[in-house]
């Protein structure tokens, strides 16, 4: 697992310590000179009153990238840590109309897609992306077998026809994107990235990300999970990542807002894979749960000081039994 470091600006530790009466006239221009704006980053998404996943999961980990976040708010879902019990759509003219307030204000860099709300929701933020085809979308394409079955299949095909044409990228699981891509699968062996790949590029999409492909190793017991980045042609990179034995919220929607960040701040898009598989991988490294249900991404695993991340350190450890027999965890 490569080692994911983030910490504060220069900028900031450089003008924290400074006051009015210490600044010399040329410093104090200085500091005062407005200061660049990050990359910023729209996301559209639905309410996740956990902070799992949803706008306020995006926001948290487009920060935690560096960027800026304008959350559009597309659906109230209720839900705890371990399953949703409902979700309450915004109708399609206040959707589009948060956006188009903003986007008269601010320049964005990406676009991050997430849950819609209703194909009514769908068509409403199509047809915003459309008015700004150069700038990357970021889709995740979240499982949503907790949706009735009518409007999952509206809300489907919707996404399919009006946001799949102007994708960048497609972000899901390996099981996610099969039943939404190759719906009528049979193989006898899964689907490969390069052919979920091609299905969306079927619909206009140029890349898909697909996660949580199962590798069983010949050698040991342990498991792996696949991430492949893959287009129509094929693989063209990825990272595996040994299995966590827990269950985890807010996943996908970490993996994809942290990659429309990176884009958004002019990353290359294979190097912009890798760091954001990298980020997660260790944001799930570093999860928590804080209630009864499953873990949560710690987006900010970075800021942590030295021996609060759950790990003894190897000095900590009296003899060989105490020492972490693995170094996958959860708070």
């Amino acid at each position: 697992m490569r080692k994911y470091t983030r910490g504060p600006s220069k900028s900031l530790l450089r003008t924290a310590s400074m006051t009015a009466e210490n600044l010399t006239p040329e410093l104090e221009s200085d500091a005062t000179e407005e200061q660049i704006a990050p990359a910023c980053v729209m996301s559209f998404n639905a309410s996740d009153p956990t902070g799992a996943g949803g706008t306020a999961g995006d926001v948290a980990t487009v920060a935690a990238m560096g960027a800026h976040a304008l959350p559009v708010v597309t659906s109230i879902v209720m839900r705890d840590t371990a399953e949703v019990f409902d979700h309450h759509p915004l109708d399609a003219d206040v959707i589009a109309e948060q956006a188009r307030s903003i986007l008269e204000d601010v320049t964005i860099a990406a676009w991050k897609v997430g849950f819609l709300g209703s194909a009514e929701g769908v068509s409403a933020v199509a047809e915003i992306l459309s008015d700004y085809p150069d700038v990357p979308l970021v889709a995740y394409m979240p499982n949503l077998s907790w949706v009735e079955e009518d409007a999952q299949q509206a809300d489907l095909d919707a996404f399919r026809e009006l946001v799949l044409p102007q994708t960048e990228v497609l972000v899901g699981s390996h099981q996610t994107l099969t039943d939404f891509l190759l719906p009528d699968w049979e193989g006898e062996r899964p689907a490969s990235p390069r052919e979920l790949a091609v299905a969306a590029g079927e619909h206009g999409t140029r890349y898909v990300l697909v996660t949580s492909v199962l590798i069983h190793s010949t050698k040991t017991t342990d498991q792996f999970m696949d991430n492949v980045l893959a287009s129509p042609q094929g693989a063209i990179t990825g990272e595996k990542f040994e299995r966590f034995e827990v269950s985890f919220v807010g996943a996908g929607d970490t993996l994809s807002a942290s990659l429309a960040a990176l884009l958004a701040a002019g990353a290359e898009l294979q190097a912009a894979v890798g760091e954001a598989l990298a980020f997660l991988d260790q944001a799930l490294d570093a999860g928590f749960r804080p209630g009864m249900g499953n873990v949560l991404p710690d987006r900010f695993f970075w800021a942590l000081p030295p021996g609060e991340e759950g790990e003894p350190g190897p000095d900590d450890a009296t003899d060989d039994s105490l020492a972490p027999k693995n170094p996958r965890h959860v708070h």
